[in-house]
C-alpha cells in the first residue's frame, strides 16, 4: 500500500505514517463540492444557491453553497467580496476542494440565498489580471524574463522580474501593450488533456499536474493561471506602466490598469492644474514653470549663503576677546547656528553658545569653549531645560525644550 510520510522542518525523525489511499478516499468523502460559476459565466453578478453547510470559525462563519459565483482568493488574485442576501462575505477561499465563504453571521443550512458580489471590485481586479498578463507575455517575448511573482494590491500591482530593464524599455512595453489592448482581441481560455499541455509553450512558475487552465492572449501571452479575466483585450482599457527598480537579482515594477489609469491620470492632472495656478503658467508649461522656479531659488540661496556669511563675519568681529557669550539670534538654521558658534569660539576668550528658536517655540543650539571639556556642564544643562544632544567634549550640538529665560537663568547660575 502506498505510504505518505510526514516530517517536521526538515528533522529525519519519521514522525508518523499513514495510507495515503485511505486519506484520499476520507478527504473525498468529507469535502462539499460546489459548482463555479464564475468559470461558465464570469460576469455573473448575481446568484440563487442552497446553503449545504455552515461551520463556525474562530472569527465568524465559514458557509459552503452548492454554487456560487464568489471568486476565492488564488493565482494572484484577491477573493470577491459581497453579499449572501444580508450577510456581508468578507472573503472567499479554497481549502482542500472546498469554497468556503467567510461571514460574520451564520446561516441557516438548507436555505436559499441570493448572492451579490462586488461587481466594481471584481471587474476592477479582471482589469488588472489581463493587463498583467499581457505586460508580463511582452517582455518575455522581448526580453525573455520571467515573472517570478506579482502583488495585486488595492493600489498597485506590483511585478518582479528576473531580468533588468530601464525607463525606456518601459515606456516600449507601455506602448505594445496598449496597442494590443485596442486591437480588441479576444481571449482564449482552454482546458488542454495532458497530451495537448505537453505541446503548449506556456508560461508557468512551477510544474503543473492535474487539470490545467490555460489563458491565452492570442499574440502576446499563454500563460497557466485561475483567476478571473475579462474576454475582450479591448475591456482592460488602457495600462500604465509607473515604476520601475531595481529588486534582488533583476527588477520591480509598478503598474495599473482600466479605470484605475484613468483614476491616476485625473489625479495628475488636478496636481498639474493647481501647480499651474500657483505658477501662472499653461498646464502644458508646468515643467519649464518648475525649472524656472528652481533656477530663481539657486540663485537666491547663493544670494543668502552669501550675506549669512557676511553677517556670521560681522557678528563674530563684536565678541572679539569677549568673555562667556550667549546669544539669541532668530530663524536660523542649525548648521548656520553652529557656523556662527565656532566663529565666535575662534576670537572670544571663554565659552560661546548660541541658541535659536525653533517654530514649535524649542531652541537649537551650538556651544563649544576652546581646550575646553563640557561634556558634564551639556548633561546639566539638558536635564535642566529638557534638552537633548551632544558632540565633541569641547563642542557640542542639540536642542532644549525651554523658554528664553529658562535658558538665561540657567547660563546665569
Amino acid at each position: 500500500m502506498d505510504k505518505c510520510r510526514f516530517y517536521i522542518a526538515g528533522r529525519e525523525n519519521l514522525v508518523y505514517t499513514i495510507s495515503r489511499q485511505s486519506r484520499d478516499a476520507e478527504r473525498m468523502r468529507q469535502m462539499t463540492e460546489t459548482k463555479r460559476l464564475y468559470y461558465e459565466d464570469v460576469y455573473k453578478k448575481e446568484f440563487t444557491a442552497k446553503v449545504l453547510e455552515c461551520r463556525e470559525a474562530k472569527k465568524g462563519f465559514h458557509i459552503i453553497l452548492d454554487e456560487s459565483a464568489f471568486y476565492p482568493e488564488g493565482g494572484g488574485q484577491p477573493s470577491d467580496t459581497g453579499y449572501l442576501n444580508d450577510v456581508k462575505v468578507k472573503e472567499v477561499h479554497e481549502k482542500e476542494g472546498e469554497l468556503l465563504h467567510y461571514t460574520d453571521q451564520p446561516m441557516e443550512v438548507g436555505t436559499e440565498v441570493q448572492g451579490r458580489i462586488d461587481w466594481a471590485r471584481r471587474f476592477d481586479l479582471m482589469q488588472q489580471h489581463s493587463g498583467e498578463h499581457m505586460v508580463s507575455g511582452l517582455i518575455h517575448e522581448a526580453y525573455g524574463y520571467d515573472n517570478v511573482g506579482f502583488h495585486m494590491g488595492s493600489d498597485t500591482i506590483t511585478i518582479d522580474l528576473n531580468g533588468p530593464l530601464d525607463e525606456a524599455q518601459l515606456a516600449e512595453i507601455e506602448r505594445k501593450t496598449n496597442q494590443k489592448i485596442w486591437e480588441d482581441t479576444q481571449i482564449k481560455i482552454i482546458y488542454p488533456t495532458a497530451e495537448e499541455l505537453e505541446k503548449i509553450d506556456y508560461r508557468s512558475k512551477k510544474e503543473l499536474t492535474g487539470q490545467v487552465r490555460i489563458v491565452e492572449f492570442p499574440g502576446v501571452d499563454i500563460c497557466a493561471c485561475c483567476g478571473t479575466h475579462v474576454t475582450r483585450t479591448g475591456e482592460i482599457g488602457m495600462v500604465k506602466l509607473l515604476s520601475v527598480v531595481k529588486f534582488r537579482e533583476g527588477v520591480r515594477m509598478e503598474m495599473l490598469s482600466g479605470k484605475r489609469v484613468l483614476d491616476y491620470l485625473n489625479m495628475v492632472n488636478e496636481q498639474n492644474r493647481q501647480i499651474s495656478v500657483k505658477l501662472s503658467a499653461k498646464m502644458d508649461k508646468t515643467a519649464s514653470a518648475v525649472a524656472r522656479l528652481q533656477d530663481e531659488n539657486f540663485a537666491l540661496k547663493g544670494r543668502v549663503h552669501a550675506l549669512e556669511e557676511e553677517f556670521i563675519v560681522g557678528e563674530a568681529a563684536k565678541w572679539k576677546e569677549k568673555e562667556n557669550v550667549l546669544l539669541f539670534q532668530e530663524g536660523m538654521e542649525a548648521g548656520s547656528v553652529q557656523k556662527l558658534a565656532d566663529a565666535i569660539l575662534q576670537v572670544c576668550k571663554g565659552r560661546c553658545a548660541v541658541f535659536s528658536r525653533n517654530t514649535d517655540g524649542s531652541y537649537k543650539y551650538a556651544m563649544g569653549e576652546k581646550d575646553g571639556d563640557l561634556r558634564q556642564f551639556t548633561k546639566e544643562m539638558n536635564a535642566k531645560l529638557n534638552g537633548r544632544g551632544g558632540g565633541k567634549p569641547f563642542f557640542v550640538q542639540g536642542s532644549v525644550q525651554a523658554s528664553e529665560k529658562e535658558i538665561r537663568n540657567f547660563f546665569e547660575q
